[in-house]
């Protein structure tokens, strides 16, 4: 059974950078697609990042883009989302995230290609 685990979550003041990674077990990890998912408090779960299998495609929602950046190791089965000029709005859980299924060439605009999920990490933006 596939296991998540993230790590790296922190308190940041605004402007700060941070980064989060995900070791991942429990299956072979270079074929799936890995993400990043948020939810602040009150708030749905929001797409964030994703990086498709074979690392050489990434997608970012459009309140991220340009200041993370999701990268992956496959030696290391681990998946990062390094996030630059944080902003309070970002404060959220963050949740690693991979695909149900392995091989995943489409689009990543959602959430509804992932299976599994890891049990989240705090980030906190003070401003």
């Amino acid at each position: 059974q596939v296991q998540l685990v993230e790590s790296g979550g922190g308190l940041v003041q605004a402007g700060g950078s941070l980064r989060v990674s995900c070791a991942v077990s429990g299956r072979t990890f270079s074929i799936y697609g890995m993400g990043w998912v948020r939810q602040a408090p009150g708030k749905e779960r929001e797409f964030v990042a994703a990086i498709n299998w074979r690392g050489s495609s990434t997608y970012y929602a459009d309140s991220v883009k340009g200041r993370f950046t999701i990268s992956r190791d496959n030696t290391k089965k681990t998946v990062y989302l390094q996030m630059n000029s944080l902003k309070p709005e970002d404060t959220a859980i963050y949740y690693c995230v991979a695909d149900r299924s392995p091989y995943y060439n489409g689009i990543y605009r959602g959430t509804t290609t992932f299976g599994s999920w890891g049990q989240g990490t705090q980030v906190t933006v003070s401003s």
